[in-house]
């Protein structure tokens, strides 16, 4: 991934996606031959020139300022985390450096023992790039019982959320608002992308998704990112049936590329019991995980079920 590239192209996809009179210019009914604002626009809103912001857009300069980035980013409407990540990406633009392929990432142990500790709640830890780190026994159950349970311990066999979510049918069917799952993970790759631009092992991720999958693509050239804190989703689960669940994201000072999701479901409710019953399922049935496993990768969504983004 090309640093200056990234800065270029974000923001010429945050501008094509504002309108004049989303920010009180006026049009005089003249034909526009680009959509949304023009670079003479946004520098004017910005106040910088138009040959200055031109050369950001093009590559040609690296060394705005916080001030101008900051101006920019107001005139781009852009929220928070959008601030953040268009100075992450002219932070690398400044910085070349060589595109390397990292180490496999590591388990923190005190992010394994948290896990451990956390077993009535289920748990998953990802990585920088989405690899699964670890997840817990309900974890696995809940959101990738037909994937094999021992794949984090193995780097190379690791299960990757962002490739489940676009190149598996089991996780694509799981979510009800599959779209809006979709759109949360390539909103977090561009986060990270944005930080780590030369990480060749995420740059083979994301162009192995942007090939096999349109929709992946789509959203990709969309240049949204966002945060994946917290949020809640439908499932559709195909041993305990239909739930509703929180998704949170925690990460620590010491492991802040490591990202620890815990699922939780309103108490009391039918969400409650059946996780409660997803997790008596998981416990009786331990000692006879090869079965559970093929019965769960045997499970094929009714024909029609699966929706596609649009």
């Amino acid at each position: 991934m090309d640093a200056h590239g990234q800065l270029g192209t974000f923001l010429q996809a945050r501008r094509a996606q504002l309108q004049p009179q989303d920010v009180g210019l006026p049009t005089y009914g003249d034909r526009r031959r680009v959509p949304g604002l023009r670079r003479e626009e946004l520098a004017l809103l910005a106040g910088v020139s138009a040959s200055y912001y031109t050369r950001l857009e093009q590559g040609a300069s690296c060394h705005a300022s916080v001030e101008v980035l900051d101006a920019i980013a107001g005139a781009l409407r852009l929220e928070e985390t959008e601030r953040l990540h268009l100075r992450d990406l002219a932070t690398a633009c400044r910085h070349r450096r060589t595109v390397r392929r990292p180490p496999a990432e590591r388990l923190a142990p005190a992010v394994r023992d948290l896990v451990s500790a956390l077993d009535e709640v289920p748990v998953v830890v990802t990585g920088r790039r989405s690899d699964v780190l670890a997840w817990n026994t309900l974890g696995h159950a809940l959101l990738a019982g037909h994937v094999d349970p021992t794949g984090p311990e193995r780097p190379a066999d690791r299960p990757n959320m962002a490739r489940l979510v676009f190149l598996d049918a089991h996780i694509r069917e799981l979510y009800v608002d599959w779209p809006a799952k979709a759109r949360a993970v390539v909103g977090n790759l561009r986060l990270v992308a944005g930080r780590h631009p030369q990480d060749a092992r995420l740059t083979s991720l994301i162009g192995e998704l942007t090939t096999r999958s349109t929709e992946f693509a789509g959203m990709w050239a969309d240049h949204r990112v966002r945060a994946c804190d917290s949020a809640e989703y439908e499932l559709r689960h195909p041993l305990v049936g239909a739930l509703t669940v929180r998704q949170q994201t925690l990460t620590g000072a010491s492991e802040p590329e490591q990202s620890l999701v815990m699922v939780t479901a309103t108490p009391g409710s039918a969400s409650q019991a059946a996780l409660e019953l997803l997790a008596q399922a998981t416990t009786t049935e331990a000692g006879n995980l090869p079965s559970r496993r093929s019965a769960l990768a045997s499970y094929q969504p009714e024909p029609g079920t699966i929706r596609s983004a649009r």
